[in-house]
């Protein structure tokens, strides 16, 4: 694949992107919102976005083996189609006033979310050495449109058709089916099934024992986890505090610009520093957002914790999954990169669904204050694998 091809590839994923998070950001942005409008029980408000991640976590193994044997394309598009099935579904659980139902589309807007974690990794097939952090960073960029249009077609839709939110779940369809239109478009490089048929690579444990391969796991939960409880925590919490769904649209708004606009240079980034550096930057960034959600409850306290939190989450998790393509071989990218997502998406659920609940237990400060821990326990990892990168280099400096 040529150098033009290559761009054209990564532009057509980066579309995709844009569309997929669009979806993803209006249920985070609305998902809780409209599940505590049927529920009096505050654990049971997140439920929606659980059960979207649920939908993700389960589905990610058998996404990643149809697209082993059929193709990036066919489960890209077959993606899509469940994410039109998902909002269809989700409106209907709105019109009918039932949680359960809702709770059934957003779990089919996650199994449309499993094959679109995917993309970053399609883009770094279609690109060569030079190009791969720039590509995962481009396609990952395509999250900037999500930025600006999920909070606004959630915005939109609260009150577009009757009754509350079910004009929102109605664009979300609209918006799955122009994804679907986009990946019609993509072309992946046809050499992959030879080279896999003729490598089968390690096994699985081999695979996932190796301590990098750990290391950009564990960055990539961490990001991920973090982010979610609190992102599905803040639109809670600033109705909690007295502020209205626009103003805590637009937090929302400014901290997915967090989470994609550094992927303009995040690749730039890990080339010139490292990967790890990055990924500990991320960590630092991550524990700057608690401290500064302790700062108040106001929308500037709000709004600056979620850019913080943002743009913490594109360094972990860009860097995360540039380690992580270090790791394999083109036959073992299928066992490789589904036990990764599953683990993100599997964390990603237990905060989603727990979020609710400790915001209500906790309060907002104190909630954000819980996941020190886990930000100081991955700071040490990484350092552990920087020192340990070194270690070889010593060993053959003393070598006569």
């Amino acid at each position: 694949m040529n150098k033009t091809q290559m761009h054209h590839q990564v532009g057509v994923l980066a579309g995709a992107q844009a569309l997929f998070q669009t979806v993803s950001v209006l249920v985070m942005t609305i998902g809780g919102l409209a599940g505590a409008q049927m529920t009096s029980r505050a654990e049971l408000a997140t439920l929606p976005i659980a059960s979207m991640f649920l939908g993700t976590a389960l589905a990610m193994f058998p996404a990643s083996s149809l697209m082993a044997r059929a193709g990036r394309r066919f489960g890209f598009m077959l993606g899509s189609l469940l994410g039109i099935l998902g909002g269809t579904v989700a409106a209907y659980g709105i019109w009918l006033n039932s949680l359960a139902l809702l709770a059934l589309g957003t779990f089919f807007v996650g199994t449309y979310q499993a094959f679109a974690q995917f993309y970053r990794f399609a883009a770094s097939e279609v690109a060569d050495d030079s190009f791969r952090p720039k590509a995962i960073s481009l396609v990952l960029a395509g999250g900037i449109v999500a930025a600006l249009a999920g909070p606004l077609l959630a915005r939109l839709g609260q009150s577009w058709l009757v009754p509350q939110y079910f004009g929102s779940f109605v664009l979300l369809s609209i918006t799955a089916t122009l994804a679907l239109g986009v990946l019609a478009f993509l072309k992946m490089p046809s050499t992959e099934k030879i080279a896999i048929s003729l490598d089968k690579g390690r096994s699985w444990g081999q695979i996932v024992s190796q301590p990098a391969y750990l290391v950009a796991l564990f960055g990539a939960v961490t990001g991920y986890g973090v982010m979610i409880l609190a992102m599905t925590a803040t639109p809670l919490a600033m109705v909690h505090h007295h502020h209205s769904l626009s103003t805590a649209a637009t937090v929302i708004q400014l901290h997915v610009l967090g989470m994609f606009l550094p992927s303009f240079f995040t690749g730039a980034l890990i080339s010139r520093i490292g990967t790890l550096w990055v990924m500990l930057l991320g960590v630092l960034l991550l524990t700057l957002h608690v401290m500064t959600t302790w700062t108040g409850t106001g929308f500037n306290s709000f709004a600056s914790a979620l850019v913080l939190l943002g743009v913490g989450w594109n360094f972990l998790f860009i860097g995360g999954t540039t380690l992580l393509t270090t790791t394999y071989s083109p036959a073992e990218k299928s066992r490789a990169q589904a036990t990764n997502d599953m683990a993100i998406f599997a964390v990603g659920l237990a905060c989603s669904f727990g979020a609710g609940g400790l915001l209500n237990m906790f309060g907002w400060q104190t909630l954000n204050a819980l996941l020190l821990p886990w930000l100081g326990l991955s700071a040490a990892v990484i350092v552990w694998q920087l020192f340990a990168n070194k270690r070889p280099l010593r060993k053959a400096v003393r070598q006569p």
